[in-house]
């Protein structure tokens, strides 16, 4: 997984230079930061492994299982993350402060979140099929995608 990860890296990394748009090098700087984080938590699995042959600790095995655990539900996301707190009425987008989504006008109250749609292929460029094969190949979602 490392290798394969590393190399998904230098590819992005090189299809930077054929940007033309500040939109194209945004997209592959996050792919790049978000493939570097994935590549840190499987140097963290690999070191807890050793340390796990090495000695046979409970507390080292609980470590890689919830390391392992955590690793299994990563995703990379490329432009927002939306997070809806349905108990509040509130959201946020990408880690910001908290909105309230409530409206209210002569109709009543009502609750209006943002929601996200995919970019398209042409807005992905030559990114969209380097996408794909890092889901496909690592089982890393790759989320591409823009609240409105």
């Amino acid at each position: 997984m490392y290798t394969k990860l590393a190399g998904f890296r230098l590819v992005v990394l090189a299809n930077r230079f054929g940007d033309d748009t500040d939109f194209s090098r945004e997209l592959h700087d996050c792919l790049i930061e978000g493939l570097e984080a994935a590549i840190a938590r499987i140097l963290v699995i690999m070191e807890l492994e050793r340390n796990l042959l090495v000695g046979d600790d409970e507390f080292i095995a609980c470590q890689l299982q919830g390391e392992t655990e955590i690793f299994g539900h990563f995703t990379i996301n490329l432009l927002d993350d939306l997070e809806i707190d349905d108990d509040t009425h509130e959201y946020r987008i990408n880690g910001g402060n908290w909105i309230n989504a409530l409206m209210a006008d002569d109709g009543g109250v009502k609750v209006k979140f943002p929601t996200l749609v995919r970019l398209t292929d042409d807005e992905l460029g030559s990114l969209a099929s380097i996408i794909q094969e890092i889901t496909l190949e690592t089982d890393i979602p790759v989320h591409a995608v823009r609240a409105i």
